[in-house]
């Protein structure tokens, strides 16, 4: 039989443990904020902390303004939102300072809220509301199509497995054994076949809801062709391009389609310039995921005077920000109970974080602006194929301060330049010498290899193993599996499927 033990003992340990201060937190995380999203956190912090608040143009500051202010809309707001026990306090401290708070100033404000909108709702009501997604656009489309309870409801059940790409890979046997149990009349797959049929015929644009990629494109043909008509029988051959010999048009392979659809090149190769009209993600042209706005947060510009390259902080949107006096003024209130002054505290002190934060990512983002456009002056005169490379780890030590401060200041964001909008990060990449004594990036191999593809004779496009030869050629030397990695990341096809059949 074994026993057990049971010790309960005091032990002292020494030991080392790094812990991050809530406030390094914060300004880690502020400064990893892209200016859309800094905007977003500033708004959730006006309407959570009294201590906070805007300077509003015009505004001399503290000594200027007269007592009152803002201080009873803003607490309202946040009366008005969340916060627990934190409301009862608040409208405590309300009463306590009425006679203030209701002071002309005040008065006057609240009145002019009735005709004027201020800044905050402005920029609510100015920014774009969040697109329906796919699925909640064609359950849209589809009812306003008059159809018996049991297909309306089929539908609807068919809607639900569409992919971002506008198709239903899902086969119908799933979705029927999926959908057991819904109450649906006559529920089969035979149901499910007449109804995605019709779906097929009704939503728009065409193509969606098919199983596949091949589907997707006849039905999109088979919708041209209705409303424009086919008079050369153009949009015939594609369909039988797409229909009966999809492999081979998938890899370019013209002259064996022209072969074994006994069909003279010269159509083959009309019908397949067609076809650009035609999309493999219909979905997208109703929900695209990467149509999203893009804001700079640094802009870039070039003086001509001084010849060199200045940069900015696009955070004009941003506005300063900055302690609220009157709320500030309270904390010395001895008429306050303790729990109420470590409340005003507590506010005063997030808000002096915040706003140290917010200056603290503007210095930093710039000092490492201020670095690139040193360090890429060849890119900005004459474009990405001269970008060098350039180490975050190399940026850092200029700086004096830790490579994941540097990684965070550029994530995710974007710098508008004279040559166009690029994200930041862009202009930290690894690199080689080329034979010339050079410093090329990997981003402007990356654009060396595109030049030599666009220059290259589409009859005779150039192997890997050639496009290789011709960055060798301009002193980049690179292996042949480099090339084909380079070439599909930028997106670029094999030889076979770039050439063009004479």
């Amino acid at each position: 039989m074994t026993t057990m033990r049971f010790d309960t003992r005091q032990q002292m340990k020494l030991g080392q443990q790094m812990k991050l201060a809530p406030r390094m937190i914060q300004s880690m995380e502020i400064l990893q904020l892209p200016l859309a999203a800094l905007q977003e956190r500033i708004e959730q912090e006006l309407e959570k902390n009294v201590a906070l608040e805007l300077v509003e143009p015009g505004d001399g500051g503290a000594a200027d303004r007269e007592p009152g202010g803002d201080v009873a809309e803003t607490e309202r707001e946040f009366i008005a939102g969340e916060g627990g026990e934190d409301f009862g306090r608040l409208a405590d401290l309300e009463n306590r300072y009425r006679e203030v708070w209701d002071g002309d100033d005040y008065g006057a404000r609240r009145a002019a809220t009735t005709g004027d909108r201020d800044r905050k709702m402005d920029a609510m009501a100015n920014t774009a509301g969040r697109g329906l997604g796919l699925a909640a656009q064609l359950e849209a489309q589809w009812r306003f199509v008059d159809a018996v309870e049991n297909v309306a409801a089929a539908g609807r059940r068919l809607i639900e497995y569409v992919d971002d790409d506008g198709l239903l890979e899902t086969d119908l046997d799933t979705i029927l054994d999926q959908g057991s149990g819904l109450g649906i009349e006559d529920w089969s797959v035979e149901l499910l076949d007449r109804t995605l049929d019709r779906l097929q015929r009704i939503l728009d644009p065409p193509g969606l809801m098919a199983r596949s990629k091949q589907e997707s494109l006849l039905l999109q043909i088979d919708a041209i062709v209705e409303q424009e008509g086919d008079e050369d029988g153009a949009w015939t051959d594609a369909a039988v391009l797409v229909g009966e010999h999809f492999a081979d048009l998938v890899e370019n392979r013209l002259p064996k389609i022209a072969k074994d659809a006994e069909m003279p090149l010269e159509r083959v190769q009309i019908a397949k310039e067609l076809m650009r009209r035609l999309t493999l993600w219909p979905g997208r042209e109703l929900v695209n995921p990467d149509a999203g706005v893009v804001v700079p947060d640094v802009l870039v510009e070039y003086e001509p005077e001084s010849d060199t390259y200045v940069a900015a902080l696009a955070d004009g949107v941003v506005p300063p920000l900055r302690i609220n006096p009157q709320v500030e003024g309270m904390k010395d209130d001895q008429k306050l109970e303790k729990k109420d002054r470590g409340f005003i505290d507590d506010a005063i002190r997030d808000a002096t974080w915040l706003i140290d934060a917010v200056n603290q990512r503007t210095n930093t983002l710039l000092r490492v602006v201020r670095v690139v456009l040193s360090r890429q002056r060849e890119f900005f005169d004459h474009g990405p194929q001269f970008l060098k490379p350039l180490p975050m780890t190399e940026v850092a030590d200029q700086l004096g301060v830790h490579v994941a401060t540097v990684s965070r200041a550029v994530s995710e964001k974007w710098m508008q330049t004279p040559r166009g909008m690029f994200p930041l990060r862009r202009f930290f990449s690894g690199g080689r010498e080329s034979d010339a004594g050079d410093d090329r990036s990997w981003e402007a191999i990356k654009e060396m290899l595109r030049e030599i593809v666009d220059a290259e004779d589409k009859a005779k496009p150039l192997s890997d193993q050639k496009l290789a030869d011709a960055l060798a050629e301009r002193g980049v030397e690179i292996a042949r599996r480099t090339v084909v990695k380079y070439r599909e990341q930028l997106g670029i096809p094999p030889a076979r499927r770039r050439k063009i059949h004479a």
